[in-house]
């Protein structure tokens, strides 16, 4: 499919006409689920530095201002112009850049095997079997086309009715112009088209469910249905990390949840998502985070939350 690079012009126009959207479906600072399913909006109006962020299988559009994500040792600046393409669930960090007179507006859709299967079913092309893993992770330029159909998906949620019976028509165009876009390959790979690909995120999908275990590389490696050596080169490849230390990321933001979120203690915390030494989850935690979990867990604490 040939797709169109989007220019300034086409920016200015429908650009406004989105930004007036957000102005009605969203108007002060929030993150909220809109009347689409599996579609959030949000405005942020002030920037927040680079922290960590946990994100599903997710693509994310800005209709103004700028977030930067951090992988290892991979950044990518995120605005108008592109859009975030994330095939599988990754730990990383997020610097939003935003202010009250140029808010930061921005849309994510929830990504399913099973939704992208949908639109693949449907396509009469043949895929070869390779050896290539693409990255879990990109940026890719927006189109016109795509704009056009960010634009009506917005549209649809002023409305119970259009939201409800022209959201997921517009929302499958949508996933469809992206698979069949730049980088798409590692949205079509989600729907078992490239078997690599989707052995590790079957195996990253694992150790969200199964944090707590003891995830033995090796055994995960077997779930996989790989050579430990070619489960390594794939898990980094996808992941841009190796399976160790993204098993530690995951432990370390689920904690981090239960302690900002659930209101529980960081010893006990640590425990529920697999440390068995209190002082090595602290160690780690301020290394990732920049402050002690018992910080966290006192901050949430003192904020009447419990």
């Amino acid at each position: 499919m040939d797709e169109v690079n989007m220019d300034s012009s086409v920016i200015s126009a429908k650009g406004q006409q989105i930004r007036e959207l957000y102005n009605v479906l969203v108007p002060k600072p929030a993150v909220i689920s809109s009347l689409v399913e599996g579609v959030k909006i949000y405005r942020a109006t002030e920037s927040t530095p680079r922290e960590p962020k946990a994100y599903g299988a997710t693509l994310v559009f800005l209709a103004q201002g700028q977030k930067r994500i951090f992988l290892g040792d991979k950044s990518f600046l995120l605005n108008p112009s592109n859009y975030l393409l994330l095939s599988v669930p990754l730990p990383v960090e997020c610097e939003v850049i935003a202010s009250p007179s140029t808010p930061t507006l921005g849309l994510s859709v929830y990504l399913t095997s099973e939704s992208i299967a949908q639109i693949l079913q449907s396509s009469d092309e043949d895929y070869a079997a390779t050896d290539y893993v693409p990255s879990g992770i990109h940026t890719a330029k927006m189109t016109e086309p795509i704009v056009d159909t960010f634009l009506r998906l917005l549209q649809t949620m002023t409305s119970t009715k259009d939201a409800s019976i022209l959201g997921p028509i517009i929302l499958k165009e949508l996933l469809y112009r992206v698979a069949y876009g730049e980088h798409g390959e590692s949205l079509r790979a989600m729907a078992y088209q490239n078997r690599r690909f989707f052995m590790i995120a079957r195996v990253l999908d694992k150790i969200h469910e199964s944090f707590s275990d003891d995830l033995n590389i090796n055994t995960l490696a077997i779930y996989a249905g790989m050579s430990v050596s070619t489960f390594h080169a794939s898990f980094k490849a996808i992941t841009n990390s190796s399976p160790l230390q993204y098993i530690k990321n995951v432990r370390l933001h689920k904690a981090k949840a239960l302690m900002t979120h659930d209101g529980m203690n960081a010893i006990t915390a640590a425990l529920r998502v697999g440390y068995e030494s209190p002082s090595q989850f602290s160690r780690e935690y301020k290394r990732f985070f920049g402050t002690t979990p018992a910080r966290d867990a006192g901050f949430v604490m003192s904020q009447g939350i419990s």
